[in-house]
């Protein structure tokens, strides 16, 4: 699998958000990158507390902003970030209990989930804050 790449479509159009959005692209990368290395468990666990950690962090960042400005499609945003918050979480409980040739999966699963949310399911927020002079 390879490593995820900042292109326009990863762009929302809040800078706030995007640069989180870089922060994360960077955790995945670099958990892909301690997993082709070697790295041992301790190690991985470490990478993976700080992904759920900012991706929490994150989620609530961007849930208040949309909060501050109205955005009409909140509770529904809100309800994606827990499902995939709980997904991200069970896919690395499930790691955690198999082989170390179960990390692909893993890794395949974070690369989806970060492609679709923030390339889908953030999109849905960039006009609406923009519109509201967010950038």
């Amino acid at each position: 699998m390879s490593g995820l790449a900042w292109n326009h479509a990863s762009a929302v159009g809040v800078q706030a958000m995007d640069d989180q959005h870089g922060i994360l692209m960077d955790t995945v990368n670099e958990l892909r990158q301690q997993l082709l290395r070697g790295e041992n468990h301790d190690r991985i666990a470490q990478q993976l507390d700080r992904l759920v950690e900012f991706t929490g962090m994150h989620f609530q960042c961007e849930e208040s902003l949309l909060e501050r400005h109205g955005f009409p499609g909140l509770s529904e945003h809100r309800a994606e970030h827990q499902r995939l918050l709980n997904e991200i979480k069970c896919a690395i409980e499930q790691s955690e209990h198999g082989e170390a040739s179960d990390v692909q999966p893993l890794l395949a699963f974070l690369r989806d989930w970060y492609t679709n949310h923030v390339e889908k399911v953030d999109r849905q927020y960039s006009d609406w804050l923009n519109t509201h002079g967010i950038y």
